[in-house]
């Protein structure tokens, strides 16, 4: 069995999906986003417009836990996004060098074993939350750190760009980085697959799927967490200076997100904020999202939203954040 698909993230812009189909794709892995709960900013859109013209999608998480507890924080942070999607394919756990090269920035040295744990904790919080779930990653990462034991544990992504196949144990293998693509501008990934994973996934009854029609797109609604609120971390930020904003402690938040180092943090990851002491409702920043539009959902003023969450510029509004709304 030969299947043709592709794999996308934000580094592709905005698709046409139609054309994508058209171009006789049948499935596509679009990437969900990564770390404990950064949404990558254009998989709403891309999970959407696919599930509205009914092409297959799975979806893929990268790596950058530091223990099996936080990859396991990033299955449930993946767990998050792809609700409220129909997920014909796996989902799937990117582990790669630079899941091991962002280790040794944090002071952790990736072993073969930890590295194999990383890959179960997700994998099994996926699979305990009712998911197909697999693992990706390059021949030299699967001889070095991972073995070929998790690829009869596991579904398996291989990558590996090569003209021929060379027999790997693998559900789908990713076979070019250059690849072109109607409806897509510059290179796109292929991908080559070998097991009917909509078959699979719809008999075992994962990706709560019943064979009935595709679920509905989510439409932006109040986030809330049940201890934490998230905020990606900005340029320029300290742990301090969020501490301060959000009437925490720099203690309280190093223990939340097991930080050993409070001034080594890192622009782009996604840190958790006690909700205590911040009583009230919480909206995660969609991509696409203005101050203004989040105002008028909520019935509230830009400027009140702006003073409540210590925002200078209205203009500049993250993805991925979390807001206080009242």
């Amino acid at each position: 069995m030969s299947i043709k698909g592709i794999d996308v993230s934000v580094f592709q812009g905005t698709i046409d999906w139609e054309k994508v189909k058209a171009a006789g794709y049948q499935f596509a892995m679009i990437r969900a986003g990564y770390g404990y709960s950064t949404v990558d900013p254009q998989f709403h859109r891309n999970a959407s417009e696919c599930n509205r013209i009914g092409l297959p999608i799975g979806v893929y998480w990268f790596c950058y836990a530091l223990t099996p507890e936080d990859a396991a924080r990033e299955a449930q942070g993946c767990m998050n996004a792809i609700s409220g999607y129909r997920l014909d394919y796996p989902v799937c756990y990117d582990i790669e060098q630079a899941s091991v090269d962002y280790a040794a920035g944090q002071g952790v040295t990736v072993t073969p074993a930890l590295a194999r744990q990383l890959v179960e904790s997700f994998c099994n919080t996926v699979e305990n939350n009712g998911y197909f779930a697999m693992f990706y990653t390059n021949r030299y990462f699967l001889d070095t750190y991972l073995g070929s034991a998790l690829t009869e544990r596991y579904a398996y992504w291989y990558a590996r760009y090569t003209g021929t196949f060379d027999g790997t144990n693998c559900g789908i293998w990713q076979y070019s980085s250059t690849g072109s693509v109607p409806g897509i501008s510059g290179n796109v990934d292929l991908d080559e697959g070998f097991v009917d994973y909509p078959s699979v996934i719809r008999t075992a009854g994962l990706n709560h799927l019943n064979g009935s029609s595709p679920a509905p797109s989510p439409e932006p609604s109040p986030s809330p967490a049940p201890d934490y609120i998230t905020y990606v971390i900005q340029p320029g930020d300290t742990l301090s200076g969020i501490a301060q904003r959000y009437g925490t402690t720099v203690s309280a938040l190093s223990s939340l997100n097991g930080i050993s180092n409070p001034d080594l943090i890192y622009a782009g990851n996604t840190i958790r904020i006690p909700e205590s002491g911040n009583s009230g409702r919480y909206y995660t920043i969609k991509s696409g999202d203005t101050l203004s539009g989040i105002a008028a959902q909520f019935g509230t003023t830009v400027s009140a939203l702006a003073a409540l969450n210590g925002i200078s510029d209205p203009d500049r509004i993250y993805a991925g954040n979390t807001i206080r709304i009242s």
